[in-house]
């Protein structure tokens, strides 16, 4: 592992932020899809993605090729993101969008979590309550009801987090050996559309222009998440940054508000207070280390 200090912390926590405004956006496209099988957004969401992280890959002149002692890294990452995205989208699919992000958000308190015993970090009582103080903030905003939370999609949303976090720590793991960024969003999305061709192929349904263009939207917004997350972890480990990843409930409710016309409650300003509140001490907090 490459030592980790103030300068790298502060360009991991700005690589964070732009990986929440990319994936708020690819929620905001993927809802805008409509019905669309969650199986064929899922293939198309990674198809547009892997196209771009491609097209980086060649423009650099750099080759295709796993490093050896990163392979097994590389794989979990795989796994566990695409198995946790599809449980995403399946929970966007059939929960309230809100009720969905909310559960997506514990990929944060997962990723610090497992970051102890495969990364051998050990977060500090700040780093700790931090998290908990920004899993609170986003419990104001979002505020899950049991009338809202059907049980068998819940779970997936659930896992959808679990399966984030994971994926995440294994991101760590591999830039720490040496991996690529590019290299890793290929395989992230080559896996995916793999695991879902045969949905696709065998529950495909037809799409309007418009819909075409939405999961376009939603793969590029998804290559900026993903570019993005993967070099917020090569450059800082979880227990530094991952807090920041709650900006993204703030970037979709101001995509909501503006385009969709969702006014936020007094209890959703009062954890974009505390959020933000967390998120300013933090960033601070990373300067003074320099």
């Amino acid at each position: 592992m490459r030592p980790v200090t103030g300068n790298s912390n502060i360009k991991g926590i700005i690589c964070i932020l732009l990986a929440a405004v990319g994936f708020s956006l690819m929620t905001f496209f993927v809802r805008q899809a409509g019905d669309v099988p969650t199986m064929q957004k899922a293939f198309f969401r990674n198809a547009f993605a892997l196209v771009i992280a491609v097209i980086t890959l060649v423009s650099k002149g750099e080759r295709f090729s796993i490093k050896k002692e990163c392979r097994w890294d590389v794989f979990f990452r795989c796994l566990f993101g695409t198995t946790g995205l599809v449980c995403n989208f399946y929970a966007i699919d059939r929960l309230l969008l809100a009720d969905a992000n909310m559960l997506n958000k514990l990929s944060p308190f997962f990723a610090i979590l497992l970051s102890i015993p495969l990364l051998k970090e050990k977060p500090n009582r700040f780093d700790i309550l931090a998290t908990i103080i920004a899993f609170i903030g986003a419990l104001f905003i979002i505020r899950p009801t049991g009338t809202n939370l059907a049980l068998v999609p819940a779970i997936a949303g659930f896992y959808g987090g679990f399966g984030a976090g994971t994926a995440y720590v294994f991101v760590r793991r591999a830039t720490g050996k040496g991996e690529r960024t590019p290299i890793i969003v290929i395989c992230f999305s080559a896996f995916s559309c793999l695991f879902t061709l045969p949905w696709l192929i065998l529950d495909f349904a037809p799409m309007t222009g418009r819909q075409w263009l939405m999961l376009g939207l939603a793969g590029t917004a998804a290559a900026l998440g993903q570019f993005s997350i993967t070099t917020a972890y090569k450059f800082a480990p979880a227990k530094n940054i991952s807090v920041f990843d709650y900006t993204q409930v703030i970037f979709a409710a101001i995509l909501g508000f503006i385009f969709l016309g969702e006014l936020p409650t007094v209890y959703s300003f009062i954890g974009y207070a505390i959020i933000i509140g967390v998120a300013v001490v933090r960033w601070r907090r990373a300067l003074k280390t320099e």
